[in-house]
């Protein structure tokens, strides 16, 4: 598949993946995470480009439902991650860092990271899967981010 469609079809999500893995409960902005502001900026975003595509009612359906579950995913994704570094402060602060169990935290990150990130490669595939060609040719001409570049 082509890596320009996987991209453009995980541009919605990808907002969501920045703000669950950077920052102990922060936006690149500064801000507190908000979920509901984020979860409100993707939909716009994939109903926007969704409008763009004249996406069928059934597509636009069946995309934000698969939006809506990555979106959740995320979110926990985000929690456990917040709460992981909370247990790394909790080591740096202790008398004696526990070696094992900080090695233990940062592997058990990057394996949820990872499957979250099959999982929205998987969504990708089946927003794929649900375009027709020319709605998959009109992302792709879209530029490498399907015309989700920020405004």
């Amino acid at each position: 598949m082509n890596k320009k469609i996987v991209i453009s079809a995980l541009a919605g999500v990808s907002a969501l993946v920045l703000l669950a893995g950077f920052g102990p409960g922060r936006m690149h902005h500064g801000g507190p995470f908000d979920a509901k502001k984020a979860y409100r900026f993707i939909s716009y975003r994939v109903d926007n480009k969704l409008d763009d595509l004249k996406a069928t009612d059934a597509q636009k359906q069946q995309v934000n439902a698969i939006k809506d579950s990555l979106f959740n995913e995320g979110v926990a994704l985000k929690a456990a991650h917040d709460t992981a570094h909370k247990e790394l402060l909790a080591q740096w602060d202790s008398p004696r860092v526990d070696n094992a169990r900080v090695h233990a935290l940062v592997d058990e990150r990057l394996d949820a990271l990872r499957g979250f990130a099959h999982k929205a490669v998987d969504a990708a595939i089946k927003v794929h899967d649900l375009l027709t060609p020319d709605q998959r040719a009109q992302l792709k001409a879209e530029g490498p981010h399907g015309g989700f570049e920020q405004p």
